[in-house]
C-alpha cells in the first residue's frame, strides 16, 4: 500500500512546529526554565564529545539535532525520531550534533516521582496483564506519534499563560502516562515498584542520593538491601554500569559541578559539602572525570548549558 502524502505532510508540519516552538521557548544558549516545574528547554551550538553527565529520571525530546549516550558499550540514541527514557539515574558519556546554522533542541521533563508512582500503580491495577519488566537505567524509544502530539501541546500551552494555568498540569501527567506505558513504561514502572533484587539496588541509589555528602560504607548498603557484599556489588554494576564507590564519587563530582557553575562556593567549600576530606583529591578526582579542572568545567557548564544546568 502506498503511503498517505496528507499523513507525512502532517507529520512535517508538525516537527516544523515542534522546532520552532522550541526555538521560542529556548531563545538563550544552555538551558532554559519553563512555567512547569520540571520542564526545561535546551539550546546548544557546539558539538559536544564524550561529555559526563547524569540525569535525573524522566525523558528527553530532541526535536533538533542528535545526541546519544555511551553505557557499558551500549549505545542510546535521542534524535528527532527517538527519545531516552531515565528509569534509573546513573553516570553515562553523552556526544551531540549542532551547529550555529542548526542549533540542538531538546526538551528535558525531570519526572515527578509521586505522580510517576501514582500513575504506575493505577495503570499496574486497572491492566490484567503484568506490565513490569526488568529495570534498566536508560532506554531508547521511538518517537511514536502520541508521544510527539503531546510534546506538541505541552510546547504550546507553555507559550500561552492562560493554556499553561488551565492545561499545563494535566499535559505534563498525560506525558507522564505517555513515558510510563511506552515501550521503555515497564522498565521504568519496575524501577518505581522498587520489587526484588533490582529494587532493593534501586532503594540503595535513593539512599545515595539523599547522603552523598556523608561517610559511606558499602558494606552498610549491602546490609540494608539484604546481600551479601560480593552480591551486592554484582547487582549493583548490572544496574548502573558502576561499582558503589564509582557511582558514589560520579554523583559527588556531578553535584560539586553543579556548585561550581553557580559560584557560591570556593572550591575547598564544595568538596567538603559533596564528601570529600581532602580538596586536593576532590581536585584529582574532578579532572579525571571531567577532563578539565574545577574552574575549567565550571566556566565550560556556564557557557554550554547556563544556569539550570
Amino acid at each position: 500500500m502506498l503511503p498517505n502524502p496528507m499523513n507525512k505532510k502532517d507529520q512535517w508540519s508538525r516537527r516544523r512546529e515542534l522546532v520552532e516552538l522550541a526555538g521560542l521557548l529556548a531563545p538563550r544558549q544552555g538551558y532554559n526554565p519553563t512555567g512547569l516545574a520540571g520542564v526545561r528547554l535546551l539550546r546548544t551550538e557546539a558539538v559536544l564529545h564524550d561529555v559526563p553527565v547524569l540525569y535525573k529520571p524522566g525523558a528527553v525530546f530532541v526535536l533538533q539535532g542528535r545526541k546519544q549516550g555511551m553505557l557499558e558499550g551500549e549505545v542510546y540514541l535521542y534524535d528527532e525520531e527517538h527519545y531516552l527514557a531515565i528509569s534509573v539515574p546513573v553516570p553515562f558519556r553523552m556526544e551531540s550534533s549542532a551547529s550555529p546554522d542548526r542549533p540542538l533542541l531538546a526538551v528535558y521533563v525531570e519526572f515527578d516521582m509521586l505522580l510517576a508512582v501514582e500513575i504506575a500503580s493505577e495503570v499496574g491495577m486497572r491492566r490484567s496483564e503484568p506490565k513490569a519488566g526488568k529495570v534498566r537505567s536508560l532506554v531508547s524509544s521511538r518517537m511514536e506519534p502520541v508521544i510527539e502530539d503531546a510534546v506538541l501541546r505541552m510546547l504550546r500551552a507553555l507559550c500561552d499563560p492562560v493554556e499553561l494555568a488551565v492545561l499545563g498540569a494535566g499535559i505534563l501527567r498525560e506525558l507522564h502516562y505517555r513515558v510510563l506505558v511506552g515501550p521503555q513504561g515497564g522498565a521504568m514502572i519496575s524501577a518505581l515498584q522498587q520489587r526484588g533484587t533490582s529494587g532493593r539496588i534501586v532503594r540503595s541509589l535513593v539512599r545515595l542520593r539523599e547522603t552523598y555528602g556523608s561517610e559511606i560504607s558499602v558494606a552498610a548498603l549491602a546490609h540494608e538491601a539484604g546481600m551479601s557484599i560480593p552480591s551486592y556489588h554484582v547487582h549493583f554494576k548490572a544496574l548502573t554500569g558502576s561499582s558503589p564507590i564509582q557511582y558514589l564519587k560520579a554523583m559527588r563530582l556531578h553535584e560539586a559541578r553543579l556548585m561550581l557553575a553557580r559560584q557560591d562556593k570556593t572550591i575547598a567549600e564544595v568538596a567538603t559539602s559533596v564528601g570529600y576530606d581532602s580538596p586536593a583529591q576532590f581536585s584529582r578526582d574532578f579532572k579525571r572525570h571531567f577532563r578539565r579542572t574545577a574552574s575549567e568545567e565550571a566556566n565550560w557548564v556556564r557557557q554550554h548549558l547556563g544556569e539550570l544546568a
